[in-house]
């Protein structure tokens, strides 16, 4: 891996989604939607009605599946019955990219990259309770929880982020975390998620 994070070697991480979790991340979740992650959304919107929940695709088809409030200027995703409404037994946008061999491909940024993230000025990092005050209160972000590294478990997560410094640093030999956060996130993705985010945001894992 060639750029950093801050706490990558001390952070435990393990998703327990199936395992004792029952998606507690997606539960009230509503993650910001930026335009090119809608695009591939409606694209393929036809395929996910069928597997959403009743009452969720009942308000998709009504209304969409974005609510009236915005973050950073951003649409979120919408919430019915208290869970997001992509989340039905996990995440169906990442079964829809896991059927295509890339779980993240469908799912929002600040979902796809989870637990990782950035200070607007500042490093990128593995959040963890007690950490640069972190408020979301999710078991997985307990480091005394797992034994886990985040550096072994997290790789499909890493991997994109290091796409993302790639591509606002194409001529950078290293990449480290230091440098301005503009540009575009991945091949369909123009942001990151900043701390403060916490409880309007799902990760959608699973």
């Amino acid at each position: 891996m060639s750029f950093v994070i801050l706490n990558l070697q001390q952070a435990t991480f393990d998703c327990t989604y199936g395992r004792g979790c029952e998606g507690l991340c997606c539960r009230n979740g509503r993650p910001i939607v930026y335009p090119n992650e809608a695009a591939r959304i409606n694209v393929n919107l036809q395929r996910l009605l069928p597997v959403l929940r009743p009452e969720a695709r009942a308000i998709v088809e009504k209304e969409g599946y974005v609510c009236g409030r915005r973050k950073g200027g951003q649409p979120m995703v919408r919430v019915a019955a208290g869970w997001c409404v992509f989340f039905n037994q996990g995440c169906v946008l990442h079964r829809l990219g896991a059927e295509e061999q890339d779980p993240l491909l469908y799912k929002p940024w600040v979902c796809a990259v989870f637990p990782i993230s950035r200070d607007a000025r500042g490093p990128w990092y593995v959040r963890q309770k007690g950490l640069f005050g972190e408020v979301w209160d999710l078991p997985c972000l307990e480091p005394a929880a797992t034994t886990v590294r985040a550096s072994e478990s997290l790789g499909a997560e890493l991997a994109l982020v290091e796409r993302y410094q790639r591509s606002i640093e194409p001529a950078a030999g290293e990449i480290r975390c230091a440098g301005e956060d503009t540009g575009e996130a991945r091949q369909a993705t123009n942001t990151f998620p900043q701390k403060g985010d916490e409880g309007e945001k799902s990760q959608g894992r699973r």
